[in-house]
């Protein structure tokens, strides 16, 4: 059942009104160019006997704006499509603005106007990029500030929670942008419990009375295919309700990067391998990527290390740096660096806090109003600061900027099996756990999100992160 745009929160956004917001903003691109060329003259002068009025471009503007309504129609920028990049709708619109400027020259050169300035076709390309692109970047920023409000944003029952219908909820949960809320699963599995914040529900004969419990909006069935007719009675109590509903293909629990084609002469021969592995070149594109940006940070880092070190030593007794042992990539230990943000000998005093809190069998033990911190301790570690000297980390090859957050040996004693998967990679100073809640997010949740990272990592997703973190440490936002 497609989307119904008329009814969704976010019609105006896509469709018809989305059109006509970008003819308008066309024309209006194609003027202000007209502006700068003739009126302002800001590149170029134009002497008095090639000046001309607006009018005889007005054909030109109107060929302009058809073609690349057409070209943005091909390339579906007016249909609701979640997931979609703003970097890849600004490559439609400059593919189609350059497209549109070729066939609008080329006419003026059948044509032969009088006067004809190629400069403000330019110009016109590049402000119509821009505009288009700003008005498509503000529309996001937006739509996500109203899902995190809970307006436009679909409730999501997932039915199968194995190893596929864990793939689909770690994509609705480290991707928020695409506007899913999860509100449970239904498994028969009953030994399944909670993954993070997102309840068992039930088994899949639960599927009617969970409907009638519960605001659904789409259910998402990861069942396996051999389970056929079952899926068919899931489908056809949704489309009963009128709720939307979705099947996952059993194969779509591998990631592309799980997939390797070989030709057999014309024959493709596709081949799995489940492991999740970082490529070599992979993982020396993110080493050079790590140490380039610590490089380039050092003239604003080493200022704030050396102002938050001597705060420390003036606040309290103990050493600056604390040393404690963690797991990294493999399994393999190493001994992570972080700004004292405690109390000397605070670690004697933590399994009585455990216990007194009863956290003691908690993977992911936290405790707010901790009495062992000291006053810039807790300044230090609402704002991250006390993670700094991981930088350390990062330079030796411990640690990378961005990844899982690395833990300590008694935490990853406690982890199912599927945990293992995050420590396929180098633990982060930052991750999507960091940039989707910090602490506020669970144990499971965050497992989730760090497998996701590892299935879908590229340069890009690790800038987006870094991008993404600066805000949450300025607010203060899940730190404690």
């Amino acid at each position: 059942m497609p989307i119904n745009e008329q009814k969704h929160p976010f019609a105006a956004f896509s469709g018809w009104r989305l059109l006509l917001t970008d003819a308008l903003l066309i024309w209006v691109s194609f003027f202000v160019s007209y502006v700068l060329r003739y009126t302002l003259q800001l590149f170029d002068p134009v002497d008095e006997a090639n000046s001309a009025p607006f009018t005889p471009y007005l054909p030109y503007a109107t060929i302009y704006m058809l073609w690349l309504l057409m070209a943005n129609q091909g390339a579906r920028l007016y249909k609701m499509q979640r997931g979609r990049s703003w970097a890849s709708e600004l490559f439609a619109i400059g593919n189609g603005a350059t497209n549109a400027a070729i066939v609008v020259m080329a006419l003026s050169f059948l044509l032969r106007p009088l006067v004809f300035s190629r400069l403000l076709v330019i110009q016109a390309v590049v402000l119509t990029i821009f505009l288009l692109g700003l008005w498509r970047f503000i529309s996001r920023v937006v739509k996500m500030r109203l899902r995190k409000r809970g307006i436009g944003v679909e409730r999501v029952l997932i039915v199968g929670a194995d190893e596929l219908g864990r793939h689909v909820l770690r994509t609705v949960v480290a991707r928020p942008d695409l506007g899913y809320l999860p509100i449970g699963f239904l498994d028969d599995d009953p030994t399944t419990h909670d993954l993070g914040r997102v309840p068992s529900l039930g088994t899949s004969s639960d599927l009617s009375a969970t409907l009638d419990q519960q605001h659904v909006d789409l259910v998402i069935v990861t069942l396996p295919w051999e389970q056929h007719r079952q899926i068919v009675e899931i489908v056809e109590e949704c489309e009963k309700r009128h709720i939307q509903v979705r099947t996952v293909p059993d194969l779509l629990q591998l990631n592309l990067s799980q997939v390797r084609v070989e030709m057999l002469g014309s024959i493709p021969l596709m081949g799995l391998h489940r492991d999740l592995e970082f490529h070599p070149a992979n993982r020396i594109m993110k080493r050079a990527f790590d140490i380039t940006l610590v490089i380039l940070s050092l003239p604003v880092s080493l200022p704030i290390l050396s102002l938050i070190a001597l705060a420390i030593r003036i606040d309290s007794s103990g050493p600056i740096l604390f040393g404690q042992e963690r797991i990294g990539l493999n399994g393999k230990p190493f001994k992570i660096y972080k700004f004292r943000s405690m109390i000397k000998d605070a670690e004697q005093e933590w399994e009585k806090l455990l216990r007194q809190t009863n956290q003691i069998d908690n993977p992911r033990p936290k405790i707010e109003n901790d009495p062992r911190i000291t006053r810039v301790g807790r300044f230090i570690r609402e704002t991250s600061l006390d993670e700094l000297p991981n930088l350390l980390n990062v330079l030796k090859g411990d640690m990378s900027l961005i990844g899982p957050r690395p833990q300590v040996r008694r935490e990853v004693e406690l982890y199912e099996a599927w945990h293992y998967q995050r420590l396929k990679v180098q633990p982060g100073m930052t991750g999507l756990w960091q940039i989707n809640g910090r602490s506020d997010v669970p144990f499971d949740e965050m497992v989730l999100m760090d497998i996701y990272y590892i299935e879908n990592w590229s340069l890009a997703l690790d800038l987006q992160i870094l991008l993404q973190t600066a805000p949450r440490v300025i607010f203060r936002v899940g730190a404690y």
